[in-house]
């Protein structure tokens, strides 16, 4: 038998709102996330065969996924020059105005946070 996702979890929110939660619940929840990636070493070193190697691939991917997410990050704080603007008596780049530069990509903060989460850093 199949369960619809929304009714299980709307069950799990009336059983919090009838009798609450554990008040070490979100703590539980944190060292739990905190000690996943230990799972995934031991499971990456136990694997043989397909199955290691689909997971390898999964992770692999992760992680191309992550650093290029870092880049993109990193790549905000650098500044980019407007090519439209050169003339032909170029001025050289330490006399141009300040104004004609533009910020690179701005990354929303929700990347940030997935990266402190995937390297296991809780404060």
């Amino acid at each position: 038998v199949l369960l619809n996702t929304n009714h299980v979890s709307s069950g799990i929110n009336a059983e919090y709102g009838r009798h609450g939660k554990r008040f070490d619940h979100d703590e539980k929840l944190r060292k739990k996330a905190a000690r996943s990636s230990h799972k995934l070493s031991m499971k990456a070193k136990k694997l043989h065969g397909l199955k290691a190697k689909m997971f390898n691939k999964k992770r692999h991917a992760e992680k191309i996924q992550m650093k290029k997410a870092i880049k993109m990050h990193e790549e905000k704080q650098t500044k980019a020059r407007d090519a439209e603007n050169v003339q032909e008596g170029a001025v050289p780049a330490y006399l141009l105005d300040r104004e004609t530069q533009t910020r690179a990509k701005v990354l929303s903060n929700m990347v940030k946070q997935k990266r402190k989460e995937k390297a296991g850093k809780w404060t």
